[in-house]
């Protein structure tokens, strides 16, 4: 059963959080609305929507951004506190063991945990998507990729290459389709460019010649413009990659899978978020752990030895998990292994300071 010390430790604990970050919360809109002012009057944004439908969906996406690393500056700085008043030595002087200590302090973080998990999957998602299309509509365009040498698989047995395509002109150049059933190729389209009609949601081939093969038989014809209907649109090949933040656990498991059957060679970041979401929240049980070995005594820097310790480990954790995920997104390092590496590491380390902590 909680006791009157739990309670005096997670009230300390997420009282400070939730003053910590409420303050940040400010500092941060204050500049981002001073860095981002000239767009808004530029577009004719109205205050209401800069409000309403930017800020207010903007800040569940800065609290999940930022929720372990502030849970460890809390618990460093309440901690440290604590240890300055000498109120650390009086309990374990009442004969509360340091392991019975950390008890309110996982609590606390897997309360936190437990709403970075929430925020992830259930309120971010269509947050982010009213966030982004006000920000593409009033401050920037998004900014796609997949421009050069695509080469997918758009359906089972369908296959597309384009040597570019050019996003402002809705123009793809030396374009390919294949169709191969049971491992031979029955249709073959080539031309020398395509053109997407965003209206009538067509293509327009030009300069064709088209390959048809059944049995020992070949068609072929060739034209010079045509207008048909074809199995994908630019987005399956021109992506923004902040859309990924608008999809919930189960979309982008769909969305992987459908990338995955394409050949995709981006779904290496969408496996990244996947992984992250769940990754990322245990972290803050991680950092909370070394937070408390690290600020439970009392030395004689005070509280700004301490601060100053636990942010550079907090900013060392999140250069640290950037590395690993440019090499699972750029390299061969598999993604679930590339976010949980920093989680195993610092947690090994944890795990060694609270150890030596009690000493």
């Amino acid at each position: 059963m909680l006791k009157k010390l739990d309670f005096y430790i997670i009230g300390k604990f997420l009282g400070t959080f939730v003053f910590a970050i409420t303050l940040i919360i400010f500092i941060v809109v204050i500049f981002d609305l001073s860095e981002k002012i000239d767009n808004f009057i530029d577009n004719q944004a109205s205050f209401r929507d800069i409000i309403l439908i930017y800020y207010v969906n903007f800040i569940p996406y800065f609290i999940n951004l930022f929720l372990p690393l502030f849970t460890f500056i809390t618990v460093v700085f309440f901690t440290s506190r604590m240890a300055f008043n000498t109120e650390i030595v009086a309990i374990l002087s009442a004969g509360i063991s340091f392991w019975r200590l950390l008890v309110p302090y996982l609590i606390s973080a897997v309360m936190l945990s437990m709403v970075s998990i929430y925020l992830s999957n259930v309120v971010i998602p269509p947050a982010n998507e009213k966030r982004l299309e006000f920000e593409y509509e009033f401050v920037r365009k998004p900014q796609t990729i997949g421009g050069r040498n695509i080469h997918m698989q758009i359906r089972p047995g369908i296959f597309i290459f384009l040597e570019s395509y050019s996003e402002r002109t809705s123009t793809g150049y030396r374009f390919t389709l294949e169709e191969i059933n049971n491992g031979q190729l029955t249709y073959k389209l080539f031309a020398d460019r395509i053109v997407y009609d965003n209206e009538q949601e067509h293509w327009t081939i030009l300069n064709y010649n088209e390959r048809r093969i059944l049995d020992l038989e070949e068609q072929l014809s060739f034209g010079r413009e045509t207008d048909t209907i074809l199995p994908f649109t630019p987005y399956d090949f021109m992506q923004n990659l902040k859309d990924m933040e608008t999809l919930n656990y189960r979309e982008l498991n769909e969305f992987i899978a459908n990338e995955r059957l394409r050949g995709s060679e981006i779904v290496g970041f969408y496996e990244v978020e996947k992984h992250r979401r769940l990754a990322f929240p245990f972290s803050t049980l991680v950092l909370t752990v070394i937070g408390v070995a690290l600020s439970s005594r009392k030395v004689r820097g005070g509280i700004g030895l301490h601060l100053g310790a636990g942010i550079t480990l907090s900013f060392a954790f999140i250069l640290f998990m950037q590395v690993t995920t440019t090499f699972a997104t750029n390299g061969n390092l598999h993604p679930m292994l590339a976010v949980w590496i920093p989680n195993i590491l610092f947690g090994i380390l944890g795990a060694y300071l609270l150890k030596i902590a009690p000493k």
